[in-house]
């Protein structure tokens, strides 16, 4: 993984944690979302709401393993043979 990605999904990474990627335009949410689903990225760890009042749960709220927990994005990232958190 480039110098580069890896420092976009660093941008991304704090942009969840704060909640503030929840507030903006639509594709932003999606890109996160995808992100997550990837294992590049995991959930915040406080819970936020969308721009439209939605519930987006903590890293500590969902299930261990489960996409958006840090458990996920090792197994994958291990997949892919990349290095760990």
């Amino acid at each position: 993984m480039s110098l580069y990605i890896r420092k976009d999904y660093q941008n991304l990474q704090a942009a969840i944690d704060t909640g503030s990627i929840w507030k903006m335009e639509g594709s932003a949410g999606r890109w996160a979302m995808q992100s997550i689903e990837n294992g590049e990225v995991v959930l915040g760890p406080k819970p936020s709401r969308d721009y439209w009042g939605n519930y987006v749960p903590s890293r500590y709220e969902i299930k261990p393993g489960t996409k958006g927990s840090i458990g996920y994005a090792r197994a994958i990232r291990l997949q892919r043979a990349e290095s760990d958190w």
